[in-house]
């Protein structure tokens, strides 16, 4: 067997030093401020599950990204989670399913899959995010949407754009304002998500075509998905986004993709993507979705999920060193007070020791801090 060199770790995985991983938990932090001062109480599941349990309420696609391994203890198959939302969601109908509603839950913690993704390499990833259990109202989706742009804000995001979808669109026109046979839904969903006009021609679906430019800033897409909405079948979900982003005002730019699936296979009338001004990927989506009761019945809930990561390395890079030498002999009184004005003390423990050495950019000099 060939020997792997102690610094290495696998593909997708990496360590956090010391700025990085202070950036992180100040991040983390503020955006659970947020979500506490709204009311959302915090949840941490465990890191692994009973495979079997994790893929029923995960589903297809995220089901075949999980990392799994056999309990040396039980016996049964386990797998690392690869969302935390289904794991507060198997909590929410199970541990707290007597609790009143609407629940609201958030949560932080670490995600794995088993394969990295063409824009994500990592494999391991951070996961916050909010969930407003017991309704999928217009009044919850506004709600999480603005407490999302919150603690986007918290952690110092700026030049938000949220991003609004309908996931349920082709169902609801094919119903009856747009009839299409059941075996071409999918397809019709799928060549709409692509873009893909020639694809919707060939499927016999031109009826679609005009939902490709109904995309854009929010004001002017949702007046052209109003001008093709045959028969008022999007009447109540062209209201409820009206809605939506009224209440957001002029904190974010609003954008509108009604086609959009592609992440939101399992939301139900409503999904947002959050972007912003010097970020490549999202960083964060969520929407209005079911949960299965242990009854077999379904309980609607809101929520949405943060990837902070891309931020959190932005943060560290910008970072203000505070590192203030204390001499040798420091009183510790004084040590105490420098700390109280916001200072990160590094104390000398040795003659020798000196602020350079120790990454301190302050010096405790008579009393003050001065620049190296």
């Amino acid at each position: 067997m060939t020997s792997i060199s102690p610094e290495l770790l696998p593909e997708g995985f990496r360590d956090r030093l010391p700025v990085q991983a202070e950036a992180a938990v100040r991040v983390a932090r503020a955006m659970l401020d947020v979500m506490a001062s709204h009311g959302y109480g915090r949840v941490s599941p465990a890191i692994a599950e009973f495979e079997a349990s994790l893929s029923a309420r995960s589903g297809g696609a995220t089901r075949n990204s999980l990392l799994r391994f056999t309990d040396p203890v039980s016996g049964h198959t386990l797998a690392l989670r690869g969302d935390i939302t289904v794991q507060v969601g198997r909590i929410a109908t199970t541990r707290l399913a007597e609790s009143p509603r609407p629940l609201r839950l958030c949560y932080h913690g670490q995600i794995l899959r088993l394969r990295a993704r063409q824009l994500r390499p990592e494999r391991e990833i951070t996961q916050l995010g909010a969930e407003l259990i017991g309704t999928d109202s217009v009044a919850a989706a506004s709600e999480i949407v603005n407490v999302a742009v919150e603690a986007l804000e918290a952690a110092g995001v700026k030049d938000i754009t949220v991003d609004f979808t309908l996931p349920d669109l082709v169902e609801t026109l094919a119903a009856k304002a747009l009839p299409l046979s059941p075996d071409k839904i999918d397809a019709v969903r799928s060549e709409l998500d692509m873009k893909d006009a020639g694809g919707l021609s060939a499927l016999g679906a031109d009826a679609y075509l005009p939902l490709l430019a109904a995309t854009g800033p929010f004001a002017e897409a949702v007046k052209k998905l109003r001008a093709i909405d045959a028969g008022g079948a999007l009447a109540s979900r062209i209201g409820a986004l009206e809605a939506i982003a009224e209440s957001l005002g002029d904190r974010a730019t609003i954008t509108l993709d009604p086609t959009e699936r592609h992440g939101f296979e399992y939301q139900s009338w409503f999904g947002f993507t959050l972007f912003a001004r010097g970020y490549t990927a999202a960083l964060g989506r969520g929407g209005t979705y079911a949960i299965a009761r242990t009854d077999g019945s379904i309980e609607a809930a809101t929520g949405f999920s943060l990837y902070p990561d891309p931020l959190i390395d932005i943060v560290a890079e910008k970072d203000e060193n505070r590192r203030l030498f204390l001499p040798k002999g420091t009183l510790a009184s004084k040590a105490a007070q420098m700390r109280s004005e916001g200072w990160i003390t590094v104390a000398a423990l040795d003659e020798k020791d000196n602020a350079q050495a120790l990454d301190c950019a302050y010096v405790l000099t008579n009393g003050r801090a001065e620049p190296v």
